[in-house]
């Protein structure tokens, strides 16, 4: 492939991802069948909080606004958690995994009728939800129900194929971008809001001045964090074919602080949203709905315990799933390579295992902390969800990927445009 023909299919996916991404948004503004606007504007005024506010956040606002893309991508998420813990101790999900692009295939559908079937069961819940409190359906019943799950299953499908094309025909995660997108849009609104509770005095000058110094220090954070490497000295023994010698040069194995990325930040999310979908979508008073609720919003020691926990956790799935120290030692000892002092083999496998379990301990531990830290400001100020520590650790953490597969593309062309022209002297 010439360089010309590889920058236009770079600018191609480019277009390609922007478009779907523009669909996705105009998904989130178009409403479910039998909603009355004002009384869910009413509504939803009151139940920014917790874990209801989380999900708004996941969706890009289709929740407030009971779009057809209302539970967003989350029942995907939650299918693919449940999966990747199956394959960890499951013998039939062990086996499918063993079996290379085949078994990928069929894991991939399993967990897309994992998907209908939570779709479809939260998609029951939200519906039952809307039709217990006063007004906001126009005509309850059977067949508000059945058009309500068949319309938010069929947008949570349709999200999920969007998000699958952008990650094979355009440019970075699909799954990640479709949240990124939707944070990224309601950002301006929420900045106003912000500037607006300054205004109206509701939030201090200097609290607001506070509030943006913290985001700027911890988008610095994130980005240094996220580029942070450790470096492994990888050795090559001088080899003679013939009569010259091959070899004998030093090399790298970088590994990052953060290997899961933000996975880690969705799943525990994902988790937290779905035991707790039909309490926080039944929106009548009843006690349980009441009791649940108050111990899953900012600040409580509960929700913070459980989100914390979970990213722990998912950092070092994570990253046990996605990086084999055993795979990477057999690798250095068939290319000849070896790390100073320690002998090929397995001692070579032990020792990085050991520097990827330092790495993923402070992975974790930073990942917690950007989380968590601005949930309590959130939880009291009346500052805006999508400026939490969540929020912003995805929308940075996806930038930087995207565009580091943006400048691997197009180094990888000029690569090529340089060999063609020290190949052919021009």
């Amino acid at each position: 492939m010439s360089s010309s023909s590889q920058t236009n299919d770079l600018k191609n996916r480019i277009i390609f991802t922007i478009f779907i991404l523009a669909v996705y948004r105009f998904g989130t503004f178009v409403p479910i069948p039998g909603i009355d606007p004002e009384q869910l504007q009413t509504m939803m005024s009151g139940n920014q909080k917790g874990l209801l506010g989380m999900f708004n956040v996941f969706s890009g606002g289709a929740v407030s606004r009971m779009a057809i893309f209302a539970l967003g991508i989350m029942p995907y998420i939650s299918s693919s958690i449940i999966v990747q813990l199956l394959t960890g101790v499951s013998d039939y999900f062990k086996n499918l995994k063993a079996q290379g692009e085949n078994g990928r295939a069929k894991i991939t559908q399993i967990t897309r009728y994992g998907t209908v079937l939570l779709a479809t069961i939260q998609g029951y819940g939200l519906s039952i939800g809307l039709q217990s409190s006063a007004d906001l359906v126009i005509n309850p019943g059977l067949f508000f129900t059945v058009t309500a799950v068949a319309t938010i299953v069929a947008g949570t499908m349709f999200l999920m194929w969007l998000g699958e094309q952008i990650t094979q025909r355009g440019i970075g995660n699909g799954i990640s971008l479709i949240i990124f997108a939707g944070i990224v849009a309601e950002i301006p609104r929420a900045l106003v809001t912000t500037f607006e509770l300054g205004r109206t005095g509701a939030v201090s000058t200097i609290m607001i001045i506070g509030i943006f110094v913290l985001l700027v220090g911890t988008i610095m954070f994130i980005v240094f964090m996220e580029r942070a490497l450790r470096k492994i000295l990888i050795n090559y023994p001088k080899r003679q074919m013939g009569n010259k010698m091959y070899g004998g040069e030093s090399s790298h194995l970088p590994l990052k602080i953060n290997q899961a990325g933000v996975i880690p930040a969705i799943f525990a999310s994902a988790l937290l949203l779905l035991p707790v979908t039909f309490s926080n979508f039944s929106f009548s008073d009843n006690d349980t709905f009441l009791n649940i609720s108050s111990y899953f919003t900012q600040g409580q020691p509960l929700y913070m315990l459980l989100y914390a926990s979970g990213i722990v956790f998912f950092t070092f799935f994570y990253t046990s799933i996605t990086f084999n120290p055993t795979e990477t030692a057999d690798n250095l000892r068939k290319y000849g390579g070896f790390v100073p002092g320690i002998r090929p083999g397995e001692n070579t496998a032990l020792y990085i295992e050991k520097i990827v379990t330092k790495l993923t301990t402070i992975g974790a531990l930073y990942l917690t902390i950007v989380c968590l830290m601005p949930e309590f400001l959130i939880a009291n100020y009346p500052i805006p969800f999508y400026l939490g520590g969540t929020s912003i650790l995805i929308v940075v953490v996806v930038a930087i990927d995207t565009v580091t597969q943006i400048q691997t593309r197009l180094m990888s062309s000029q690569y090529e445009q340089l060999i063609k022209k020290t190949k052919f002297g021009k």
